[in-house]
């Protein structure tokens, strides 16, 4: 599983912003901000933990959640580069239909 798959979950996407804001939270703490059942949090966070966005280690009887920042930073890499892609992409259509309209302006 990619972390695309677990970050294409409304959810999932909010337990990272949580975390991360929050820099270390117990399970319980995370499915206190949700209005969905703290199994299904448990769930979500399984789906984060496979895929490593989620780092967890255990703290007495809880289990602490932190973001993962290898794997956000391999995320960040991945997003930066399509960015550039398709920046590219757009420049030059953008120059293509610049070269248009000056032609179309000289007839």
């Amino acid at each position: 599983m990619d972390a695309f798959y677990a970050l294409a979950e409304p959810r999932r996407r909010r337990i990272i912003e949580i975390v991360a804001a929050s820099g270390q939270l117990s399970a319980t703490e995370i499915a206190n901000r949700f209005d969905i059942t703290a199994q299904a949090v448990s769930q979500h966070l399984g789906v984060l933990l496979q895929t490593d966005l989620l780092k967890v280690h255990k703290r007495a009887q809880q289990r602490i959640y932190e973001i993962n920042p290898d794997k956000v930073l391999e995320v960040e890499a991945w997003t930066e580069k399509t960015l550039r892609t398709w920046n590219g992409r757009l420049d030059r259509l953008d120059r293509v239909l610049q070269d248009e309209k000056k032609a179309n302006a000289k007839k």
